[in-house]
């Protein structure tokens, strides 16, 4: 069972996985030694899948995020998995999920301009199968993050 301390030292992890132990330890009022005891029983526990650092998107040249919702008249298990596949080696697809509803599939891509969409699209449909797929460009980023609530967590 998780307490509050640890919901504390998972949000504040989640927006910052470089804060030193001693600052966080201080955060929760814990000391740093007990406080680093916590963040290993997380990891441990799984709580704590693995720590990344996000990069800036036009320092690194991708500023241009495009969603491209998919369908398919194929929904067999292999079907699925051929395209996993596809997408995992195409790294702009930062982002795929399975929906419900009329698409199947949404696909987020991160590209240096709009016209590079089609590069990707192509790429993809050359490698599985698609019925369907629509493209919408995002002009503006409203709130973007890896961060959940953690006021759920037990």
């Amino acid at each position: 069972m998780l307490d509050e301390r640890d919901r504390k030292i998972l949000d504040a992890l989640q927006h910052d996985a470089a804060i030193q132990v001693s600052q966080l330890a201080e955060l929760v009022a814990l000391s740093p030694s007990a406080c680093s005891r916590r963040i290993q029983r997380l990891e441990e526990a799984g709580y704590i899948a693995r720590r990344v650092v996000i990069l800036d998107r036009d320092k690194v040249g991708v500023p241009t995020t495009v969603f491209a919702l998919v369908k398919t008249s194929h929904h067999s298990e292999d079907w699925t998995e051929a395209f996993r596949r596809a997408i995992s080696d195409i790294p702009e697809v930062v982002e795929a999920h399975r929906l419900t509803g009329s698409y199947d599939y949404l696909l987020k891509i991160a590209v240096p301009r709009v016209e590079q969409y089609d590069v990707v699209y192509r790429r993809l449909v050359r490698r599985i199968e698609l019925f369907d797929v629509s493209a919408f460009i995002s002009m503006e980023t409203l709130k973007a993050g890896e961060a959940v609530p953690v006021n759920y967590a037990e």
